[in-house]
């Protein structure tokens, strides 16, 4: 498991804008699972849309590219001080879809799975769910490179 503090030492996000929790498994290479706890405290909903609290499907996407780059440096021989050197471009993002509104209150779970991984090139499968419903899914090509 990695909670949110090793996260932190991973990603370069940080809140509002650091949309994992917690990583619940992690097979380098292969697959990472994680969630974002969604809650009616974000600043989002401010302006998305009062009285109606919908989850932006941009954040969903946004949920799983940063789920994705864990799963990339993770699955990468290097130290802590190797990889605050390195940041994850993502590329492109295709056949994205979503299939149910996310609210708050709602644990969206990431489960992603390299696809394809070649030098600084990785393309990753990502859906999200809540409570076993798939919510979205999209295909995720990313570049690791020197900051």
């Amino acid at each position: 498991m990695i909670d949110v503090v090793q996260i932190q030492k991973i990603l370069p996000h940080r809140f509002p804008f650091l949309l994992v929790d917690r990583v619940t498994d992690l097979t380098p290479n292969e697959t990472l699972v994680g969630y974002k706890n969604v809650t009616i405290g974000e600043q989002i909903f401010e302006g998305h849309f009062p009285g109606h609290p919908i989850y932006p499907g941009v954040m969903i996407l946004e949920g799983m590219a940063q789920a994705g780059g864990i799963l990339a440096f993770q699955s990468m021989d290097m130290t802590e001080e190797e990889a605050a050197q390195k940041v994850v471009y993502f590329m492109s993002i295709d056949g994205a879809k979503f299939r149910s509104p996310v609210r708050p209150g709602d644990r969206l779970e990431y489960r992603m799975s390299v696809v394809k991984h070649k030098g600084s090139i990785w393309v990753l499968k990502g859906e999200a769910y809540v409570d076993d419903t798939l919510v979205s899914e999209a295909e995720l090509k990313a570049m690791i490179v020197d900051k």
